[in-house]
């Protein structure tokens, strides 16, 4: 028997168990998954769209798949993400990224939640599906994610998702939802820092942090200022909009001792304060946020790390709203939500590692569909 090309999905994804009885078995898993995430590179969002995809490529397909069944129905597909066991397709997306991209190191790891708006099944009684993911914000991938039943659960999803990654070196940040000491404990003993946004989930100690920046601001310049505040600036301007940003940190021993008095938060090196001033026309709002810091009280470098959390938003999540379609999608039997969001971020993180075009994901997509040739240089760019 001839022997089929391998492929990185192939090699990565070769352990997942097979939810189905042997007997009887039309089509082999690796096939369906391979197909699913192909169809999803060119713009599959469904499952009756999945097994179009197919049908029109199947002389392809058979280039490098088995396919003894021929093309799955749309109802296979949905049968098998349904009954998939997404943890085990988690780890193996996990180990996919890290043998294909290797660790995040010296970068900033964002941990962010997102809703899938339509995933939630009223019959059954099934909410929206939550996922907790972990992007890299230099490298552009998504390196883990995590489902939990609500928002309010991600401070027990988040140690999961940490525990799946290799940190060493990175910075974790986390908005507000993840500032818990038993996370930075995590974060530290797994040889990272972090940036943990602070609010009023932690009132006195919130109140603390905005009393010192208080007092520090009304001692500048005198005697009574304990150790240095420092302060960096920037200005963003477009679309009639003005905002000016003023990061400041502190990290003297004194300030960090009546902020932390029992050193509850592990490792905690500086607190800091973002003051944003935005202009718009002639209406003008100011808010500040507050954060704390494994790092040291370097005010430019914790603005950059404060900055780039946000790309989680507009490099992921808008993304997979966007050019994914990921909140109108109706997958929602049984495990099929889940396991279709590992689907699209497989699809991400392939589509962004390509750099032979510089056009944007919905082109690469376009590209794909209509090119074979280039579809496989996708499928082969992440390859073990």
């Amino acid at each position: 028997m001839e022997r089929l090309p391998r492929t990185s999905i192939s090699e990565h994804f070769a352990t997942v168990t097979d939810p189905r009885a042997e007997r009887g078995r039309e089509h082999r898993l690796i096939d369906i998954l391979t197909i699913t995430l192909c169809a999803v590179i060119c713009g599959a969002d469904d499952w009756v769209e999945v097994q179009t995809f197919g049908q029109a490529k199947v002389e392809w397909l058979r280039t490098f798949l088995g396919l003894p069944g021929g093309i799955p129905s749309h109802d296979t597909f949905g049968r098998v993400f349904a009954r998939l066991d997404p943890e085990e397709f988690r780890r193996c997306f996990v180990n996919w990224v890290r043998a294909s991209v290797g660790e995040p190191g010296q970068q900033v790891v964002a941990i962010d939640g997102k809703t899938l708006r339509r995933s939630h099944d009223r019959r059954a009684g099934k909410d929206a599906l939550h996922l907790v993911s972990a992007w890299a914000t230099t490298s552009g991938v998504v390196l883990g994610q995590v489902a939990t039943d609500a928002k309010s659960n991600e401070i027990t999803a988040i140690p999961v998702l940490l525990k799946l990654l290799a940190l060493e070196g990175a910075i974790v940040t986390i908005d507000a939802m993840g500032c818990q000491t038993a996370i930075a404990q995590q974060i530290v003993e797994q040889r990272a820092d972090y940036v943990l946004a602070l609010k009023d989930n932690h009132e006195k100690l919130h109140d603390r942090v905005t009393r010192t920046f208080a007092d520090a601001d009304a001692a500048a310049g005198t005697s009574l200022l304990l150790g240095d505040l420092v302060a960096a600036t920037t200005v963003d301007a477009g679309h009639g909009r003005i905002e000016h940003r003023r990061c400041r940190a502190i990290g003297d021993p004194a300030h960090l001792a009546y902020i932390d008095p029992d050193h509850a938060w592990p490792g905690l090196t500086s607190v800091v304060c973002i003051e944003s001033t935005r202009r718009i026309g002639d209406a003008v709002s100011t808010e500040a946020r507050h954060y704390l810091s494994s790092l040291p009280p370097d005010a430019p470098a914790l603005a950059q790390v404060i900055r780039s959390h946000w790309r989680i938003e507009n490099s992921l999540h808008w993304v997979l709203d966007v050019t994914f379609r990921e909140d109108d999608s109706r997958v929602r039997t049984g495990h099929a939500p889940q396991n279709f969001a590992i689907i699209r971020h497989l699809a991400l993180n392939l589509l962004r590692q390509d750099t032979s075009r510089r056009v944007g994901l919905a082109n690469k997509r376009f590209r794909a569909a209509l090119d074979t040739a280039y579809l496989r240089s996708i499928l082969d760019r992440l390859s073990a």
